[in-house]
């Protein structure tokens, strides 16, 4: 079976760190092309050319199967349904789009034309996810408690457009959290609570401190925050009629009552493997659970200010 001819669109930090290799080390893709208004293309690589735009790419480019959409999310409509008319397969990059109603209307256009749109939550992919879901299926969860913070300046140097309206500000980082946690909970939950930290000089939150609910009462909470120096916080804690179980490092290492477990961490090759198998299979997979959850945030939360923030 032929390779998927795929193209990156947008070669910012997240295309090259983890896109581009992952796409090298999976023999279902052949990358030909990349798309980007400011860079050369990709290093090192000659027979992969470079696009000004995606409009370009599809009238003069090689043929392409398939996208992945590495833009800010407030540009990512336009692209997707360019690529969709064309009939090319699509990979949304995380969150997969500035507003509810424009994944909605993706989704239905990929239908339309019978291609694929994939919502790509990495995070899933962390190698403790799925032990973590298995195990927790078996139990009664009793309470969850959820702190994500970093240091914005070492992990979006440079990136404006993160607090504009659509970048989602700390909800960034924040959505990889609800991903995994709607992923491994065995009850969906909903939001009762929001704070939302917002710079005097941004338009997006710089912290945020939540609380859900599951539909059998069980309480959530969740910390996030963008200014936290020195070690890092992806903790996922869940408490049990059966013990505790804790994902840390953005869901890299399980620890059960009976010991950690360490897997490989298998996040983007991952995503491209799932791409794959739903291009072949004719499948769309758009979960837009987290980004519900971030946006009833944005709706209901309660906005404070706090002292302005520059990187």
């Amino acid at each position: 079976m032929a390779a998927i001819r795929i193209a990156v669109v947008g070669m910012g930090k997240i295309a090259r760190d983890q896109h581009l290799p992952s796409i090298a080390g999976n023999a279902e893709f052949n990358l030909v092309a990349s798309v980007s208004p400011r860079d050369a293309g990709v290093e090192g690589v000659e027979s992969v050319a470079n696009f000004r735009s995606l409009e370009a790419l599809l009238a003069d480019g090689p043929a392409i199967d398939a996208i992945a959409l590495c833009t800010p999310p407030q540009v990512r409509y336009e692209l997707a349904s360019m690529a969709l008319t064309k009939r090319v397969h699509v990979f949304l990059e995380k969150p997969p789009g500035a507003t509810l109603a424009e994944v909605d209307a993706l989704e239905a256009q990929a239908v339309e034309t019978g291609t694929t749109l994939f919502a790509g939550w990495h995070s899933r992919f962390a190698a403790g996810v799925a032990p973590a879901k298995a195990w927790l299926a078996e139990r009664q969860i009793e309470r969850v408690s959820i702190v994500w913070r970093e240091d914005v300046r070492v992990w979006h140097p440079g990136q404006a457009w993160i607090w504009e309206p659509g970048g989602l500000g700390v909800f960034d980082p924040g959505i990889n959290a609800l991903s995994i946690a709607t992923e491994i909970l065995p009850q969906p939950f909903f939001l009762t609570a929001a704070t939302l930290s917002t710079p005097a000089n941004r338009a997006a939150p710089i912290a945020a401190d939540l609380t859900f609910r599951s539909a059998a009462g069980t309480p959530i909470s969740m910390d996030l925050d963008w200014r936290q120096t020195g070690p890092q916080s992806w903790d996922i804690v869940v408490e049990t009629d059966d013990g505790t179980l804790s994902l840390a490092k953005g869901g890299a290492v399980l620890t059960l009552p009976s010991g950690t477990v360490h897997n490989d961490d298998e996040e983007y090759p991952g995503l491209y493997t799932r791409f794959a198998s739903l291009i072949r299979g004719g499948r769309s997979d758009v979960d837009t659970t987290p980004f519900t959850l971030v946006a009833d945030a944005f709706l209901r939360g309660t906005r404070t200010s706090v002292e302005a923030f520059d990187d």
